[in-house]
């Protein structure tokens, strides 16, 4: 019967036993990826094809951009109009920041079919206002196609930039090195001014190497400054936190206010002291006993006497040691 079933799949016969859709999944469950993808390119089916377009364009997962690198003046409206040569669009919009109200750099395409998403993709930079943008899928988020291993050796950062250089003259100055993935000039937010550098990511490493090692580094009456933008950062070392650990000023003890500065009440930093019922004493102060107050030893006086007394003579003694009384006159 199993033999007779495969000869009549095999013979393509439509008068067959035909499988149930659990028995189908059964034999397509331990095909990889790529067999699946084999067989199903070359069924000559339509309707299957066409099933399977439908299914792709139904999730707008598979048909959303994520484009970044975009000029601080883009508009939803300029993004719009950069990609819709590819298909009508959806929705696309700038994403703004909610208090400053300006453009953060990036932004969404969404096409209404796939095949205006895969169009786009074989073509992901993009010149807009001035810079060049980068396009991805959007479900890949910033770990897409264009970022590799290999981007440090093809990222470059070039310094030195006349104010009067724009992002075109910058691109046209080292396309002539290899194909550009995506470059710009840095620009100032608020005042959208050069700030003098700029970054330019080359599609290969071998022409990231030729734009480095060109004696002729000279762009817009200045020589300019061209090497790996991972070389630029500061390489200063900062003491690493445990995670979970967050660094914080600890505030003195409670009670005890900092020297030469007045509180305004008894208990400074907003600290309270415990309220707690303390039992009724006879003593006027605290008893001195072990551990606690120090007991300091006696130290001997003389008797004081009063500057009257010191003047007085003694009275006359008489015999007998009795003093003697003279009469009143």
């Amino acid at each position: 019967m199993e033999d007779t079933k495969k000869r009549k799949l095999d013979e393509g016969s439509g008068d067959g036993e035909i499988l149930t859709e659990e028995e189908l999944r059964s034999l397509l469950d331990p095909l990889n990826k790529f067999q699946l993808v084999d067989l199903l390119a070359k069924l000559p089916l339509v309707h299957v094809a066409y099933k399977i377009k439908s299914v792709a364009t139904a999730d707008p997962v598979h048909r959303k951009l994520f484009v970044r690198g975009l000029a601080w003046n883009t508009t939803s409206e300029t993004l719009c109009e950069a990609f819709k040569v590819h298909g009508e669009i959806e929705e696309g919009a700038v994403i703004y920041d909610k208090a400053s109200g300006k453009s953060r750099g990036y932004g969404f395409i969404t096409y209404k079919y796939i095949e205006s998403t895969q169009t786009a993709l074989k073509a992901p930079s993009k010149l807009i206002d001035g810079r060049l943008a980068v396009c991805n899928l959007a479900c890949e988020g910033l770990t897409g196609a264009s970022i590799t291993p290999d981007l440090p050796q093809r990222k470059l950062y070039i310094g030195s930039l006349s104010p009067e250089v724009t992002s075109e003259m910058l691109l046209s100055f080292f396309s002539r090195h290899g194909e550009i993935e995506e470059g710009s000039v840095a620009y100032d937010k608020d005042t959208n001014e050069s700030r003098g550098f700029g970054f330019v990511t080359y599609k290969t490493v071998e022409a990231a190497k030729k734009a480095i090692n060109d004696p002729g580094k000279n762009l817009g009456g200045r020589t300019v400054i061209v090497k790996l933008a991972d070389s630029h950062k500061g390489r200063t070392v900062q003491t690493q936190l445990p995670t979970g650990m967050v660094p914080m000023t600890l505030p003195p003890a409670a009670g005890y206010p900092h020297t030469g500065k007045a509180h305004p009440s008894g208990s400074p930093f907003g600290y309270s002291y415990p309220q707690a019922p303390y039992p009724d004493s006879s003593y006027s102060s605290p008893p001195a006993g072990p551990g606690r107050y120090p007991s300091q030893p006696q130290v001997p006086y003389a008797p004081a006497t009063s500057k009257k007394d010191s003047y007085r003579h003694p009275p006359p003694m008489g015999m007998g040691g009795y003093p003697y009384y003279f009469p009143k006159q």
